[in-house]
């Protein structure tokens, strides 16, 4: 077994095009994008920080400078929030991240892949094991946050993890899929990992979703694996080599995902954190009630 060692550090890959929102990605990057009043980044980085995460590594593009202004101040915002008599809004945007949490930005320069987005970020991981977050997979709990839970698995048994849901079998093809075996703990021990399977080729309905605790020697296998499917590198591709040498465990992950890369998620994601919200629950159900009767749905 494998000594665990604190996860300090947490990787955002937010260098992709976001193409199924455009036109709007044009301009904003897809990580930026309201579910009511946070962007999914904010979501992301809120997941992390409960899961004790220190560092925070945005792997971005050139063109997605507002990541770095969302998280940094705005004094003059704050200036005239503080002066109009508005702290209920000027705490919604201060501390969003606390002073002692890092934050570093890397530009991936080329759109490579996913395993690529990873690999820019090996100098300031280091030889440390690390978590991904992807930050249109969101997923929603009232307990533990995902991260937190992957993170408790990878103290207690000193393995990778990755987060997985239980898929219906028709939409294997949608997902990378994982093979898995219990383990005399309990656990369950990834033995393969098929991506986007048809149903009959599926080795379980197990779909990764975009969370990951990582063993630091996943960066010399994304170095030798090359370029994959779409010729770019994959993140899968890289961990399956290290399943070789390394254990890696599946962790089905307690709360509602919401797929905030298409669009129907989104606007799923959205309904549902505006139910949270006192003082527009009332108005957005009245709205629902009003929809689904004018199509006939009540």
């Amino acid at each position: 077994m494998n000594i665990p060692r604190k996860i300090r550090k947490a990787v955002f890959p937010v260098a992709g095009l976001g193409t199924r929102f455009l036109p709007a990605t044009k301009s904003i990057p897809k990580e930026m994008l309201p579910i009511v009043d946070k962007p999914l980044i904010q979501y992301a980085v809120e997941e992390a920080l409960e899961a004790g995460i220190e560092t925070l590594i945005f792997i971005s593009s050139t063109r997605k400078h507002t990541i770095y202004d969302h998280f940094s101040s705005d004094f003059e915002l704050e200036t005239r929030l503080s002066h109009s008599g508005k702290p209920d809004l000027l705490d919604r945007i201060t501390d969003i991240v606390p002073d002692r949490v890092d934050r570093v930005y890397v530009t991936q320069t080329e759109a490579l892949g996913l395993g690529h987005a990873i690999l820019c970020a090996e100098s300031v991981i280091g030889d440390e094991p690390f978590a991904i977050l992807l930050a249109d997979d969101m997923v929603k709990n009232k307990g533990a946050g995902a991260l937190s839970q992957m993170v408790g698995l990878y103290e207690e048994t000193g393995s990778s993890v990755i987060g997985v849901e239980e898929v219906p079998p028709e939409r294997t093809k949608s997902y990378g899929i994982v093979g898995v075996d219990d383990t005399e703990a309990g656990h369950q021990a990834i033995h393969t990992m098929v991506e986007k399977p048809l149903p009959e080729d599926a080795p379980s309905n197990l779909g990764i979703i975009g969370r990951y605790v990582l063993d630091p020697s996943v960066f010399r296998h994304l170095h030798s694996v090359g370029k994959g499917s779409g010729g770019e590198i994959q993140l899968t591709d890289g961990i399956a080599a290290m399943l070789e040498t390394r254990p890696v465990l599946a962790l089905a992950l307690q709360g509602e995902r919401y797929d905030c890369g298409s669009r129907h998620g989104f606007i799923e994601a959205t309904i549902k954190y505006a139910m949270e919200h006192d003082d527009m629950r009332d108005d957005v159900l009245d709205h629902m009630f009003a929809v689904l009767k004018s199509y006939g749905r009540i």
